[in-house]
């Protein structure tokens, strides 16, 4: 089964998808959300593309090699503006996103 296959992957993008969910919610919170409005667009980008991604893996799609390649490019971006604030979430969502990206690129090579 393909979502056997690719189950750390799957796995990554989960995590990364509720991991940018949280960020983004936790950044609409804090005082300057002006400052944070980059990160949120990020947060919701990457959260939306690790859920579509992890679908088109788990049911086999002829597409997630592909699919995969631009959710890393998504993960990298949102990674390094989360990487830019030092709030715990940003971090946290950070290490998430890079965690993704590779697996995203091991599984798509």
């Amino acid at each position: 089964m393909a979502h056997q296959v690719n189950q750390a992957c799957v796995e990554a993008c989960n995590a990364c998808a509720d991991a940018c969910d949280h960020c983004a919610t936790a950044c609409l919170r804090e005082q300057d959300v002006k400052m944070m409005a980059k990160c949120i667009a990020l947060d919701m980008d990457c959260a939306a593309i690790c859920r579509l991604a992890a679908s088109y893996m788990a049911r086999g799609s002829q597409f997630d090699r592909q699919l995969c390649q631009l959710c890393a490019a998504v993960c990298d971006a949102c990674g390094e503006e989360c990487a830019r604030h030092e709030h715990p979430h940003c971090q946290d969502c950070a290490v998430a996103c890079k965690r993704c990206a590779d697996e995203c690129r091991r599984m798509a090579a």
